[in-house]
């Protein structure tokens, strides 16, 4: 039963957050509202409701900042970490769409790989160097739709790309030690605060001529949905760990990016060609293959 209840949290969860890709695609589209500014509204909104909803299980959330030892990675990750990947990601939607911005994001492990063997200084196995390639090909017929003369992004879309899966890599490899002492969600919700007041003061929110955009009840309506439905999809993707195997977290959350596609086809009529899907679709096929190769090797290395 509790199987059952992981598998279900993490297919809603992952399903939610493919879906808020698209709504932010819709949302920057259709209003007149900038990046940092929907952004600085999203993280402070939501790093404010999970810090509630810990405060309302009787989690002490300022206790982190009674030893200042963590004071400092917590910022970093708050600026580095938190912002960097949810900046990069609404960037790539913004010069691109939800589709591209969410399978990019789905290539850290492929960064991951390469930083782990550049920090050990050898080459990576056998099983992560194929699992690579394929991914690569993947990405190529996506990006090309298999013509080595054409690019089917603009520049600043494959910028912004690129830079989502350095961040979420960052992201990913961080914040270990924080989050074990302090736990994933009191991390989270203080990163996601602190990175939206960061953004806010870079770009004077308060100074902004865009609040008048919110007086159009349809744009709150869309905030408040985006805000919710990814807060959500963090908490069922995270709270799905007690339950079931990295194994099968990995896999599963593969409903992301397919969840982002049919959204944006029957939304927005995003038609993706036959070498795209099939490029997609190896490229979700050998992230997974790589995640579950990884974790059968761990498995083994420790029997």
């Amino acid at each position: 039963m509790e199987r059952l209840k992981g598998v279900s949290m993490i297919l809603i969860g992952a399903m939610l957050w493919g879906a808020t890709g698209p709504l932010m695609e819709w949302t920057l589209d259709v209003y007149p509202i900038s990046v940092p500014f929907l952004l600085t509204i999203r993280l402070i909104v939501a790093g404010i409701v999970l810090l509630l909803f810990l405060k309302m299980k009787q989690v002490q959330v300022t206790s982190i900042f009674r030893q200042k030892i963590w004071t400092r990675p917590l910022l970093i990750f708050s600026v580095a970490g938190m912002l960097g990947v949810q900046y990069s990601f609404v960037a790539a939607i913004d010069t691109s769409n939800a589709v591209f911005a969410t399978l990019m994001q789905f290539l850290a492990p492929v960064y991951v790989i390469i930083f782990v063997s550049m920090r050990l200084q050898k080459w990576p196995p056998v099983y992560q160097v194929l699992g690579m390639l394929g991914t690569l090909v993947g990405l190529f017929l996506l990006l090309t739709d298999g013509r080595m003369d054409a690019l089917v992004i603009s520049g600043e879309a494959l910028f912004w790309g690129i830079l989502v899966g350095l961040a979420f890599t960052f992201y990913t490899l961080y914040p270990a030690r924080l989050m074990e002492e302090w736990g994933v969600l009191l991390v989270v919700g203080w990163s996601m605060l602190f990175g939206g007041i960061f953004l806010g003061l870079i770009n004077p929110i308060f100074l902004s001529d865009e609040w008048d955009v919110l007086s159009d009840p349809l744009l709150v309506l869309a905030i408040i949905a985006i805000i919710l439905v990814g807060t959500m999809a963090f908490v069922l993707f995270l709270s799905s760990m007690r339950f079931i195997s990295p194994v099968e977290t990995s896999i599963l959350s593969a409903m992301e990016p397919l969840t982002a596609m049919v959204i944006s086809l029957v939304w927005f009529g995003h038609f993706l060609s036959p070498l795209q899907i099939g490029g997609a679709f190896l490229m979700l096929v050998f992230v997974t293959w790589l995640s579950f190769a990884g974790n059968e090797k761990k498995l083994m290395d420790e029997g």
